[in-house]
């Protein structure tokens, strides 16, 4: 399991809709993952039904700020599945398999950051979207981004 699979599993609640059992585990999310307790601060103090509309708004795939990885590359979220077999995990849920929850919470449990590191460029372009509106999401990808490694830019 890797160092960053606390970090994953936090990210990964932050990331998800914000329902009551994201409400509840917040003092836990904040002090298991001090990088997300910026994040966890803001989520806690607004209250649900703004907390809510705002991760509804700031989500919309339409908006180009979706949580699923395919959609930054030209990637089949079958390949996600691939992964998850080959370590034994049959995926089922709600979500397909390349949203970014399912995928932290995969690296999370396996130690294999193969997806992430894959889609950093993806992941780097939601970050800076996620900056650039000025939410408190853009902390998660932040805390994320910072475990994973720098991505080849081909220049010396």
């Amino acid at each position: 399991m890797p160092s960053d699979a606390v970090l994953y599993q936090a990210a990964a609640l932050c990331l998800t809709y914000p329902d009551d059992d994201f409400r509840a585990r917040l003092p836990l999310l904040r002090e298991a993952a001090p990088q997300l307790r910026e994040f966890a601060d803001h989520a806690a103090r607004t209250p649900a039904h703004e907390l809510a509309a705002h991760y509804v708004q700031v989500f919309d795939p339409r908006d180009r700020h979706g949580l699923y990885l395919s959609r930054w590359q030209n990637v089949s979220p079958a390949r996600f599945k691939d992964v998850y077999r080959a370590h034994g995990l049959t995926f089922t849920g709600e979500e397909l398999p390349d949203f970014l929850p399912s995928v932290l919470e995969f690296a999370a449990r396996t130690g294999d950051t193969g997806l992430l590191t894959e889609h950093r460029d993806g992941l780097e372009r939601l970050r800076a979207r996620l900056t650039d509106r000025g939410t408190p999401y853009a902390t998660v990808l932040d805390a994320v981004c910072a475990t994973l490694p720098t991505a080849y830019t081909g220049e010396s």
